[in-house]
């Protein structure tokens, strides 16, 4: 077998068949299946099956993937440090990032590394709970992760950096029934409509939290997509409870809104792999810790 096997193999799997993965890579569709035959021809084994004309990784096709993926960062990682000996001009870091923190505070980590490499690229692929996070780069889809969760986080297999924690916000309509400037109990929360992420999320959690004292609220939207929060707020359907990340938005948008009492928090960590970091991918973390 060779990188190239490897890299078109795991295309696949990431994109979920042949044709967009062959988009993804800009190879011919043909090229891409011949290369595929080619590699099960070298293991002696199927990895893909057809199912309802979707493709499914066989029990050996999921044993490659993380060697897969260890051979094709590792290349990568070579590749950049021969090319950061020109001073990293050209490369890139790819993070996995919830949604909160990616508007913040990602954005500020990316303001601050492309304005010290302007020549390296970041790549920012989403996930939808802490563990989504540390799965992702423990498997090396991504050399680094950004999370956030109600406990601290921590995976004894990679490197767990905390940063500065986020507080939670409840988001209202203009028309909310809370006076104004004031931080809001739990109990008024009763007999309202929130809008909640989906289980494992520190949103859920704390909804879960204060429907577990006993106050009755209901969860009218369930959504991994946190875009639609702010819509559905302002379009009043319901309350939500967001990290003070999106505060700005929810703001300029019309929205209101207010403290929680008692206060919540996010834990925020970075995490990364021990050992093997690319130079981009150091270079992002100083950046992130602004040294």
């Amino acid at each position: 077998m060779d990188a190239r096997q490897l890299q078109y193999f795991l295309a696949v799997v990431d994109h979920g068949g042949m044709g967009r993965a062959a988009q993804a890579l800009y190879v011919a569709q043909p090229s891409l299946s011949q290369a595929i035959r080619a590699l099960e021809k070298d293991l002696g084994t199927v990895l893909f099956e057809r199912v309802d004309r979707r493709l499914v990784l066989t029990q050996a096709g999921q044993a490659l993937i993380e060697p897969a993926r260890q051979v094709v960062r590792g290349l990568a990682s070579a590749r950049a440090r021969v090319e950061s000996v020109a001073g990293l001009e050209i490369g890139q870091v790819e993070i996995a990032a919830m949604p909160s923190q990616a508007v913040e505070p990602l954005s500020g980590m990316i303001r601050r590394f492309t304005a010290r490499h302007p020549g390296l690229t970041v790549a920012v692929r989403a996930a939808f709970t802490p563990g989504d996070v540390l799965e992702m780069v423990r498997t090396g889809v991504t050399e680094l992760g950004l999370a956030g969760s109600t406990e601290p986080i921590v995976a004894a297999d990679l490197e767990v950096v905390s940063l500065v924690g986020q507080r939670f916000v409840l988001i209202t309509a203009a028309d909310a029934p809370f006076p104004p400037g004031k931080p809001v109990r739990r109990e008024q929360l009763a007999g309202h409509r929130l809008i909640v992420g989906q289980l494992g999320t520190g949103i859920r959690r704390l909804v879960d939290d204060i429907r577990a004292s006993g106050v009755e609220i209901a969860a009218v939207v369930e959504s991994e997509h946190r875009e639609t929060f702010l819509p559905l707020v302002l379009g009043g359907v319901g309350m939500t409870v967001l990290a003070d990340s999106w505060v700005p938005l929810a703001e300029l948008a019309g929205a209101l809104v207010f403290d929680l009492d008692p206060p919540a928090y996010l834990h925020l960590a970075l995490a990364h792999r021990k050992t093997g970091l690319t130079p981009p991918a150091e270079a992002f973390l100083n950046a992130a810790a602004d040294r």
